[in-house]
């Protein structure tokens, strides 16, 4: 299958999303299943413990990663999935509609533990191996006494660090008909209730007053991903999609502005710091240079907090991209006949499924890091050993992605 520009056919190009933002809520644009089909693949990399590939991802070269693009895609999307709902049948009905969506997730979050769980505890008990599964998760309180850590996990009072994308997801999807509900009254107050959320998240500023949620009953330990800090980038996306906020014009001047945010992250980023201490360049006597400025501004880059220069790096990384890839996602398309263009198209189709199935695809990806991890531990970590074993898991990714749009088509209702 080739995707070209006749196989897509292009979004609206001009809605005026004030006079008509129930019409703007429901473009949808390539370049949001494209990116987030990008960003399950990394997340699904950045989970396979021992993974050299971990070495590279996006996070080593600045200071945000693809968890920014994931929960900022999922703004976007959620503001075409949910925001007509509420402009088509009300507040209550759209509130209604998040609410089953929250409900859906977190049965997701319950079942993912479930089955890693048992997962890790069958490699224990059948296995037989020198290493300890589930130590890897740090799951131990949760076997020596589950009593405690069950109810936790079903009042999300015990979020073990591995497990806390969803919880996160789901007090986020909790606060939109509170913006809608805002909205309303008038836009401003949108973003006065993200920033003053942000601002209370931030532990530097508000001490032991800041806003968090409890990971575990048994200490002081909050929940890795802040939701009162990352709604931020969340509703950024959604009110981008909205209209809240205006499409950013193709620039000559934001493009460069963007690309120096760029530069200026990748010259304190790890893989910068790695290079030093490597003795690759500019080693000094005194001690790691990038890795003492990194220090300096840990509150700023901060990833439970949503440190503000992981916001600006990726707006910036978000805006080149948007640039690139053009109107609508049209320079993403295949172009010609030949070879390349054929392999590109089948592979785009790929990604698109992977971005529309986004929650299937993470419970799977979740669950198949550790296999992939276990597997490795079993076969070894050469490089080509770990490239095929990478590949391997992409490859269950896109399987998952059009198994469950299958099932979402409800092929069975086609049958006569």
């Amino acid at each position: 299958m080739t995707l070209t520009a006749t196989d897509i056919h292009p979004t609206p190009r001009a809605i005026t999303p004030v006079a008509a933002p129930a019409a703007f809520a429901r473009v949808r644009d390539l370049r949001l299943d494209f990116f987030r089909g990008i960003a399950m693949f990394i997340i699904l990399m950045s989970h396979t413990p021992g993974n050299f590939l971990i070495m590279w991802i996006p996070a080593r070269w600045g200071f945000s990663d693809a968890t920014e693009m994931f929960v900022f895609c999922s703004g976007m999307a959620s503001a075409i999935a949910f925001g007509s709902t509420f402009d088509r049948a009300g507040w209550r009905l759209g509130t209604a509609r998040v609410g089953f969506r929250i409900w859906q997730v977190y049965w997701a979050h319950i079942g993912l533990f479930i089955a890693i769980a048992a997962l890790m505890a069958g490699l224990d008990y059948f296995g037989g191996f020198d290493k300890t599964y589930i130590g890897l998760l740090n799951l131990w309180r949760f076997f020596e006494d589950p009593a405690v850590p069950l109810l936790g996990l079903l009042t999300l009072t015990y979020v073990p660090n591995y497990f806390d994308i969803l919880p996160m997801y789901i007090v986020v999807l909790a606060m939109m008909p509170v913006v809608m509900a805002l909205q309303r009254i008038h836009t401003g107050l949108v973003f006065v209730f993200m920033i003053t959320l942000w601002l209370g998240a931030q532990a530097w500023l508000m001490g032991a007053h800041t806003l968090q949620l409890p990971a575990e009953p048994w200490s002081d330990r909050m929940w890795y991903f802040n939701p009162f800090a990352w709604q931020l980038v969340f509703f950024t996306g959604f009110a981008l999609m909205r209209g809240w906020i205006p499409k950013p014009p193709v620039h000559v001047g934001l493009i460069v502005l963007a690309a120096a945010i760029v530069l200026f992250n990748f010259a304190l980023s790890e893989i910068a710091a790695r290079a030093i201490r490597l003795n690759w360049f500019f080693a000094t006597g005194a001690g790691n240079p990038i890795m003492e400025a990194r220090q300096a501004l840990q509150p700023l880059i901060d990833k439970t907090g949503f440190g503000l220069l992981r916001y600006t790096h990726f707006l910036a990384l978000a805006y080149l991209a948007w640039v690139i890839a053009g109107e609508n996602g049209a320079n993403l398309l295949a172009r010609g006949t030949g070879m390349l263009a054929r392999i590109w198209g089948i592979m785009l189709a790929m990604i698109l499924k992977v971005g529309q199935q986004s929650l299937a695809v993470f419970i799977v990806s979740m669950f198949l890091a550790l296999v992939m991890g276990f597997v490795m531990d079993m076969t070894g970590r050469g490089t080509l050993n770990a490239l095929l074993v990478n590949l391997g898991g992409a490859a269950v990714l896109v399987a998952a992605a059009y198994g469950a749009g299958w099932f979402k088509s409800n092929p069975w209702k086609r049958v006569n």
